[in-house]
């Protein structure tokens, strides 16, 4: 603001002025500076408003720290109900139960690591949720398994939001109403709590090939979208920007399939498939797998270099405090849900798994180690 002769000037704002620098959470590579204009971040405000996020009233916890886009556009819809924001300066379960009890909160977002350390805490079995409305819940895939328990400890509404900095970050929605009808419904219903749901308004997503062309129901591809809430680009990485946007749609690097009602199933990160003997793996199906197992609270899974089959998958696990199980345990699980090329050829048991500051698994960590001094990270 600058004042002259006693009257204040407001510089006039416009719809592409520059709002904020978001970094990428790194899992994959190196952090980069996405650039979000007023635009984008109304728009996909208004956006996540008109997808079952909106509410007659709100006291609203943020969890997430503040410095995440997740936390950003939480902040701005419960600014725009006229919400009340109650702030955790770090997340722990113990503070977590106090504040959702005596600040009344009725609704959260949290990522899947802070679903299962909630779960997994003795002071679950006391808390009071009863103010609970909903918990929204993203950023990484959990397992059916975490979220069935997670759907009846808390008893609300959850509803489940897929995306990425660089689009503010909402693509897509599992709505409360698809959690209810995959929980009491059958076979069709149940598989959707596998995914992330449906595009939100105002937002198209595609699934492509190689070639950018259109795949068809549950085949694989990689996830594309297109709307006001993209951003403008990566700050001073111009070529990184050109990379991923393609006549107006931007390649996400995330690989996905559709079924016939829409419903998005993501499979992996492009840079995460590990290729072993030829035959594409899916860390997240992997992942799946392993969390299924009642001793496991979270995992990590990787390809590593192997002379004879190229990659091979790792898998490194965290189990649930006062639990125990063997190696051998937990693959032989693993070959009664998936595939057995599938399952992991080595596991290391660990007491925790590096992680961004948003809560993102930092797999490019535990991948590099094992790729270092070669040329390439790939057989």
């Amino acid at each position: 603001l600058a004042k002259t002769e006693e009257v204040w000037l407001v510089p006039q704002i416009y719809e592409n002025d520059v709002a904020g620098l978001f970094y990428t959470s790194g899992t994959t590579g190196i952090p980069k500076g996405v650039t979000l204009t007023n635009r984008n971040i109304v728009a996909n405000a208004l956006q996540g408003l008109a997808s079952h996020f909106a509410t007659q009233t709100v006291t609203y916890l943020h969890s997430i720290p503040m410095f995440h886009i997740s936390a950003g556009v939480s902040t701005w819809m419960a600014f725009w109900l006229g919400g009340t924001h109650v702030v955790q300066k770090q997340f722990d379960p113990k503070s977590t139960f106090e504040l959702i009890k005596h600040e009344r909160v009725t609704q959260v977002t949290w990522v899947p690591t802070m679903i299962t350390m909630l779960l997994s805490d003795p002071g679950v079995a006391e808390a009071d949720f009863s103010s609970l409305e909903r918990i929204n819940y993203g950023a990484s895939p959990i397992s059916p398994t975490h979220l069935r328990e997670a759907i009846e400890v808390f008893d609300c509404d959850f509803l489940q939001a897929y995306g990425t900095t660089e689009a503010a970050p909402l693509l897509t929605v599992l709505t409360p109403d698809d959690h209810r009808q995959a929980i009491s419904g059958g076979a069709k219903e149940a598989r959707r709590l596998l995914s992330c749901g449906r595009e939100i308004l105002g937002v198209s997503v595609r699934v492509v090939d190689p070639r950018g062309a259109e795949v068809g129901p549950e085949e694989v591809g990689e996830v594309i979208v297109r709307g006001a809430n993209l951003m403008s680009g990566y700050w001073e990485k111009p070529d990184e920007t050109k990379m991923v946007f393609r006549d107006g749609w931007y390649y996400s690097g995330d690989m996905g399939k559709f079924d016939e009602d829409g419903y998005l199933y993501l499979v992996d990160r492009k840079r995460d498939m590990i290729i072993s003997g030829g035959e594409n793996i899916y860390s997240i199906e992997v992942e799946n797998a392993l969390s299924s197992h009642p001793a496991v609270l979270e995992c990590a899974v990787v390809g590593v270099p192997d002379e004879y089959w190229g990659e091979a998958v790792k898998a490194f696990v965290v189990l649930v405090p006062g639990k125990s199980v063997t190696m051998d345990d937990l693959i032989y699980h693993c070959r009664t849900v998936i595939a057995g090329y599938k399952c992991p050829r080595f596991l290391d048991f660990v007491e925790d798994l590096p992680k961004s500051g948003a809560g993102k698994v930092l797999k490019r960590e535990l991948r590099d180690r094992h790729w270092q001094n070669r040329k390439r990270k790939v057989n």
